[in-house]
């Protein structure tokens, strides 16, 4: 165990990062949520007369947002959310990741 925390990059010294980190994964929730509500509050409700005008294969767009569209969005935050946090993990070094020879995960910083 001790041998691969050796290869591991260290995170910042301090507490500080851990304040700078946190605030960083806040300020990126914020951002998803405020979507993730334009889109499933605002499109599938607030917005459904103006989106129903439009309608795409035969079903007003308002309707689709309500039904499918927001669940759809609700995915792509969450991919946009693992793959921010990914790179914000390996930025402050305490990341984990898979050995590619069959090793178990390990982690990159801190415990």
């Amino acid at each position: 165990m001790a041998d691969t925390e050796d290869n591991s990059p260290e995170p910042p010294g301090g507490n500080g990062w851990r304040r700078e980190y946190w605030k960083k994964n806040l300020r990126l929730m914020v951002v998803l949520l405020a979507v993730w509500f334009a889109v499933s509050f605002g499109a599938g409700v607030l917005f459904v007369e103006q989106l129903n005008q439009i309608a795409i294969a035969g079903f007003p767009l308002g309707f689709w947002f309500a039904q499918q569209g927001s669940i759809y969005v609700f995915l792509l935050l969450i991919l946009v959310y693992c793959l921010y946090m990914d790179r914000l993990d390996k930025e402050f070094g305490v990341y984990e990741y898979d050995e590619p020879t069959g090793g178990t995960a390990e982690k990159g910083g801190e415990s």
